[in-house]
């Protein structure tokens, strides 16, 4: 069994695959389309998950993808949005 700093060669290959891609709180607020200001209310609700490291505020961009997956909308629900009124009809 090949083996890289001591571990097996299959562990050091899973260990590159897991390593975190870290966005800045301008990047993720851009991949989410939305304002900082906005992001920080994310982070300070507890929507989205945050690091501080130092003074620094890093998010794991697989936890900026996992949030917007989570706010994917529903087939049906946003007839609310769009309302029939009372005197329209199709013809």
């Amino acid at each position: 069994m090949r083996e890289s700093r001591g571990m097996p060669a299959s562990a050091s290959d899973d260990a590159a695959d897991d390593e975190i891609e870290w966005l800045s709180t301008p990047g993720a607020a851009e991949r989410l389309g939305i304002t900082p200001r906005t992001l920080y209310r994310f982070i300070d609700e507890g929507q989205l998950p945050a690091f501080k490291f130092g003074r620094v505020i890093r998010l794991k961009k697989s936890d900026v993808d996992a949030y917007i997956e989570s706010c994917r909308v529903e087939p049906g629900s946003m007839s609310h949005l769009y309302p029939e009124t009372a005197g329209s009809s199709d013809g």
